[in-house]
């Protein structure tokens, strides 16, 4: 039920005025359904994802169908939304051949996974971190000697379901190590959702000692103990101003069993519409484009806002 005048804005101090919402519900959110998502469908959430003012959203993989079913239609997918006028379409590519498939298609924004422990690198890529960095290496410098966006993610910067903690200079190597091969931003992924908001504040501060600077970083919490949008605050006050989330809450880690869902985009856009940030987001549209999502999909939607809102059981 939407409520005139609500979520009241009441602005805090010294936080970022206006936030890009990095959304990743047609990518990561669907990459784990066991069901196989129409192509058609897939375009339909990314033009309504569109409609509802995101602008930058993350479409697809270029990975092996082997190791990610859900997005073998890749080549398909693309070219019906790539003429969406003002939005961003970044795509992730693991090596040289999934950045050819991209390229091809006209891709001008690329993304790159990387992980910050050994385990997740073993069963997310077959290699250690540092074997990763190097595949990496030739993939970012050929897109940027195209002009191409690179944007690289790194997982597992919180906890490690296999190591568990995991030591914040660890974190900081890799990250460096991706920016100094010429990634334009790096995502700090939470993939197990652990993190909490100290721990947050102390990695973002350690990035920024060692050179990485703020406006590099965006951040991607999993809500696996409830702490993501604590932990968004917590980045936000930092002066991150990037946050990734996902229509709805869908989505998990394929590699990381006890990975939840993603922070709900409409959970993230109320608490910065309160905090008075501007995100250029119409919450009606995207509550109204999860539901449908979720009628697809044949299930409710975790995100609660979308629940408060359409009154979904």
């Amino acid at each position: 039920m939407t409520v005139q005048g609500l979520p009241m804005a009441v602005p805090a101090q010294d936080l970022p005025a206006q936030v890009r919402i990095h959304e990743v519900g047609a990518r990561d959110g669907l990459q784990n359904e066991k069901a196989t998502v129409p192509t058609e469908v897939k375009a339909e959430f990314v033009r309504r994802l569109a409609d509802a003012g995101l602008t930058t959203i993350e479409a697809t993989s270029f990975v092996h169908p082997k190791w990610v079913p859900q997005l073998a239609d890749a080549e398909q997918l693309f070219p019906l939304i790539s003429d969406l006028p003002g939005v961003r379409l970044p795509v992730l590519v693991p090596n040289e051949r999934g950045l050819d498939r991209a390229l091809a298609l006209g891709a001008r924004h690329v993304a790159v996974f990387a992980s910050a422990t050994e385990p997740f690198a073993k069963a997310n890529l077959n290699r250690t971190v540092d074997e990763a960095l190097a595949m990496f290496e030739p993939v970012v410098a050929r897109a940027k000697a195209d002009k191409v966006h690179v944007r690289g993610y790194l997982s597992m910067c919180f906890g490690d379901p296999w190591e568990g903690a995991v030591p914040i200079h660890q974190v900081v190597r890799v990250c460096k190590s991706l920016m100094d091969m010429g990634c334009d931003e790096l995502s700090l992924g939470d993939t197990i959702g652990v993190a909490t908001p100290g721990h947050v504040q102390s990695l973002l501060a350690e990035l920024n000692e060692e050179g990485v600077p703020t406006s590099a970083l965006g951040v991607h919490f999993h809500d696996t103990y409830g702490q993501a949008l604590a932990n968004t605050l917590a980045a936000l006050q930092h002066g991150v101003t990037t946050v990734d989330a996902s229509a709805g809450g869908l989505g998990g880690c394929p590699y990381a069993k006890s990975a939840t869902g993603n922070l709900a985009t409409e959970d993230l856009v109320w608490m910065l519409q309160g905090l008075g940030i501007d995100t250029g987001v119409d919450l009606g549209r995207l509550t109204a484009t999860s539901v449908w999502m979720a009628g697809q999909l044949g299930r409710p939607s975790p995100s609660r806002t979308v629940k408060a809102l359409s009154h979904q059981e």
